[in-house]
């Protein structure tokens, strides 16, 4: 078996035990262009393909089913994680991917165009500058350690019954404690990686 197709092979198992439909191509496509990006532009500190697809694509798309519609936003996107897989698995919903950096808004700008990914707007920003029009219904990022300086930083971002949804290992019961919204904790599993996984997601 090829790398790719094993690469390949793996993606969809994983898929697969997450119990979602989404479509592998766009995926490998994304992968190969952030392999390729990553040597000259630094995007992530995991290097190699495996572990790009259990801990970057796999543990992005695990939280697809908790994902409220029709407008999420992704804050400190980075190299668009988890909002670039997330906007090919929910091709119905409106995706907003914001990040400050110029290095990582140039990568993103040259995965929409590639993918044709309609349903992505860019926006390079920093979250407490970022005014929008009209709240989001959900908001994720992995770029906040705290959830309680998640929640404060993106308040103003989020729709009258929106929720955010935040990504973690084990659950954060200290964190949890700071947290004045209600919330809930779902426990997933990523093949491939190891330890817990839960995702918190806290209603306003």
């Amino acid at each position: 078996m090829s790398e790719l197709h094993a690469v390949e092979a793996k993606l969809q198992d994983g898929i697969d035990q997450l119990g979602l439909q989404v479509p592998v191509q766009p995926l490998l496509t994304y992968l190969g262009l952030l392999h390729k990006w990553n040597h000259a532009y630094n995007l992530t500190a995991i290097r190699d393909i495996d572990s790009m697809v259990t801990r970057h694509l796999l543990d992005s798309l695990a939280i697809l089913p908790w994902i409220k519609a029709p407008k999420l936003l992704d804050v400190g996107t980075g190299a668009g994680l988890p909002g670039i897989p997330l906007a090919i698995g929910l091709p119905d919903v409106q995706v907003v991917l914001l990040d400050s950096n110029g290095k990582k808004v140039r990568f993103l700008q040259e995965v929409k165009r590639v993918l044709s990914l309609n349903n992505v707007e860019i926006v390079q920003t920093r979250a407490e500058n970022y005014h929008p029009a009209h709240g989001f219904d959900t908001v994720t990022s992995r770029a906040f350690s705290d959830l309680k300086q998640m929640v404060d930083w993106t308040e103003h971002l989020i729709a009258p019954n929106g929720i955010w949804l935040a990504m973690k290992g084990r659950c954060p019961e200290t964190e949890l404690a700071a947290i004045t919204y209600p919330y809930r904790v779902e426990q997933y599993a990523v093949a491939g990686v190891e330890g817990e996984r839960c995702c918190i997601i806290i209603e306003k």
